[in-house]
């Protein structure tokens, strides 16, 4: 059974970082891309950051230079190092892992940047 487990979100002041985690578990096959997606209130879900297998990575613009998104193929983790955090950054950040004909998504965790 896939399993996709988040972890990191919490509450911090604007300039500060956090890291995101997300293991994933239960796949037949290989996963090939894995990435983190935002949803803050009263807007659309949005792509933040995307990893392929081959470590080749693509930002929002809103993050690049801040975000950071790396991956650990042997343990199928995915990582988001988030610093310089603004305020705008607030949202349900979602992990999302994709392998042979499906994709998958993480429970969402919260990440709340005060002023």
């Amino acid at each position: 059974q896939v399993q996709l487990v988040e972890s990191g979100g919490g509450l911090v002041q604007a300039g500060g970082s956090l890291r995101l985690s997300c293991a994933a578990s239960g796949y037949i096959f290989r996963i090939n891309s894995m990435g983190w997606y935002r949803q803050a209130p009263g807007k659309q879900r949005e792509s933040v950051a995307t990893i392929t297998r081959a470590g080749m990575t693509n930002y929002a613009d809103s993050v690049k230079g801040r975000f950071t998104i790396s991956r650990d193929n042997a343990e199928n983790t995915v990582y988001l190092q988030m610093n310089s955090l603004k305020p705008e950054d607030t949202a349900v950040y979602y992990c999302t892992v994709s392998s042979v004909m499906r994709t998958d998504w993480g429970q969402g965790t919260q990440v709340t940047v005060s002023s």
